[in-house]
């Protein structure tokens, strides 16, 4: 899928995505999370509410930013655009082509959550289920663009879509200044590419959370370039990119980002406890971050947000009876 040529994201990049999409996006909401008063050693955690954001996801931000970009170049064409997705990147260029008045055509693994391409059609996409695998609704995306001259998106690997996640945390920044973390799920790296190319200009570490069994990022930091893993995760539907993109991997070469991978049942407690204790309800992948905490220890006086980055999924697992007094 063509895009322009980029190595490395740059601030520059999540400056311009910021003023290029400000007032189109929710402004990303920070509560301080009770657990860290009993932490003892003066650390704060905080939680990044970003799955309040539009069509339940940061990926509203990336699709913003990017056909907003080709609008503003006269790039838009008749054809409207074309996504593949595992869901959530569908549902934000769905909802981003509306506002835009051009046609969305999304292309969805048959496995997708039923209740993402439920979404997908009330936003007005036409919706192709193909394959099992996010890499095959991919390739058939790109014949797609390519037959019939739809501008084609990507759910994570385009430098307009990388820079828009970004400035989510701009947004923190803003109403944390003295933040020291941040901890973001990591799949194909657009999230994790943007948020943490923003973090270096600022200070502020950046902590990369994926499944053990979807580890596209950790293994192309062993490998030094991206390489194809295997999938295998309870968030798999938004975390199974089978590789992550160069511009992840440029982002993660540095001091000031930490991997860290958390097996499947710590998401699904995790995903347990934001209900049980907040009424939280994200999916699996929006609560792969909170679940890096088993892993990532803040230290004395640390300041922490951990990013709740999407809300599309079916809660009805979550719900046992009345919560207990």
């Amino acid at each position: 899928m063509s895009h322009p040529a980029a190595s490395a994201l740059t601030y520059t990049d999540v400056r311009a995505a910021t003023d290029r999409i400000a007032g189109r996006v929710r402004p990303v909401t920070l509560v301080p999370a009770d657990v860290a008063a009993d932490s003892g050693d003066g650390s704060q955690l905080w939680l990044a509410l970003e799955y309040l954001q539009h069509t339940g996801s940061f990926k509203a931000r990336g699709a913003q930013n990017f056909l907003r970009a080709h609008r503003d170049a006269g790039t838009l064409p008749e054809a409207g655009v074309t996504i593949a997705s595992g869901g959530n990147a569908g549902l934000a260029c769905a909802w981003a082509a509306r506002r835009e008045g051009v046609r969305a055509t999304v292309f969805v693994p048959e496995t997708a959550p039923p209740v993402k391409v439920a979404g997908l059609r009330a936003y007005g996409a036409d919706v192709r289920l193909v394959g099992t695998e996010y890499a095959v609704a991919l390739a058939a995306c790109e014949e797609f663009a390519a037959r019939t001259g739809a501008l084609a998106s990507h759910a994570y690997d385009h430098p307009l879509i990388a820079a828009g996640a970004g400035t989510l945390l701009e947004e923190i920044h803003g109403q944390l200044p003295d933040l020291d973390t941040v901890m973001v799920a990591a799949g194909g790296g657009g999230l994790f590419a943007g948020v943490a190319t923003a973090a270096r200009e600022h200070g502020i570490r950046t902590v990369a959370a994926e499944p053990e069994n979807s580890r596209a990022l950790r293994s192309a930091l062993a490998a030094g370039r991206p390489v194809d893993v295997t999938v295998d995760s309870v968030a798999a539907d938004a975390l199974g990119a089978r590789r992550a993109t160069p511009l992840a991997l440029a982002a993660a070469q540095g001091s000031d980002v930490r991997s860290v991978l958390v097996p499947d049942a710590e998401i699904v407690r995790a995903r347990r406890e934001l209900w049980d204790e907040w009424r939280i309800a994200v999916e699996h992948a929006g609560a792969t971050a909170f679940a890096a905490l088993s892993a990532y220890r803040p230290e004395a006086g640390e300041k922490v947000a951990v990013v709740l980055c999407g809300a599309n999924t079916d809660p009805s697992d979550l719900v046992r009876g009345p919560a207990a007094d």
